[in-house]
């Protein structure tokens, strides 16, 4: 999937492919600019992120324009619903409609896997990302209330 990109006057292409490991060092400084929490010695380690892109439930997506990452996504299949974890856009780019096509890529990853549930978990802190998904017809469930229990606090 492209997109041209004509909010700086110029047209260059945005290409939405599969993460690679060598977009790693890319990734987690996008993640730091767009303030998302890292865990580098849990989740987020490299290691980590090597071997769940290995496996069957994990869909890690990256836009890049001229070689640089400018958005992340990250899907994951519980058996039952397509989770959407670490949507990060380029903070210069947001609100330009590259988060919403990245989120209608990931849910036609998602339907061709079978699944009809799409669900995404954001913290109280971000009420920004609160409004995008609501904007997209995503739903509040204030019914749920997460519980987490960590083997380290690092994960």
């Amino acid at each position: 999937m492209t997109q041209a990109n004509k909010k700086d006057g110029t047209e260059h292409e945005v290409l939405m492919r599969d993460f690679r490991m060598a977009d790693y060092d890319q990734v987690i400084s996008l993640w730091s600019r767009c303030l998302l929490p890292f865990r580098p010695n849990g989740r987020d380690s490299r290691e980590r992120i090597a071997a769940e892109i290995e496996g069957p439930s994990a869909i890690f997506l990256v836009a890049e324009e001229r070689g640089r990452v400018v958005g992340t996504i990250l899907g994951t299949i519980d058996g039952r619903k397509g989770w959407i974890n670490r949507l990060a856009i380029e903070p210069d780019r947001q609100r330009g409609g590259l988060g919403s096509r990245m989120v209608l890529e990931i849910e036609a990853r998602f339907k061709r896997k079978g699944l009809e549930v799409f669900a995404c978990l954001i913290e109280d802190h971000n009420p920004g990302s609160m409004r995008f998904f609501e904007e997209i017809g995503y739903k509040d469930d204030r019914t749920v209330h997460y519980y987490s229990k960590r083997r380290n606090e690092g994960s």
